[in-house]
């Protein structure tokens, strides 16, 4: 099952990259809010073992955090 969940991860991980190739026409504070998502969901993952649960709150929390720092850039 661990191997399956690793998968699962590495899989995400990869889409979020591919998909931030077309950011070019986003906002700086869009970027900012995409790539804190990516980011926390990522982070969450990792932090509870691939739960789908951990994934989804930690884009969540990573996406208003990236919110916020990019409001002032």
């Amino acid at each position: 099952m661990k191997t399956i969940q690793r998968f699962a991860v590495s899989a995400v991980a990869a889409a979020v990259i591919l998909g931030m190739a077309g950011c070019s026409g986003m906002s700086t504070r869009d970027q900012y809010t995409a790539g804190g998502a990516a980011a926390g969901a990522v982070g969450g993952a990792v932090l509870t073992g691939g739960s789908a649960i951990g994934t989804i709150g930690g884009a969540a929390v990573g996406g208003i955090i990236g919110n916020e720092i990019g409001k002032n850039k």
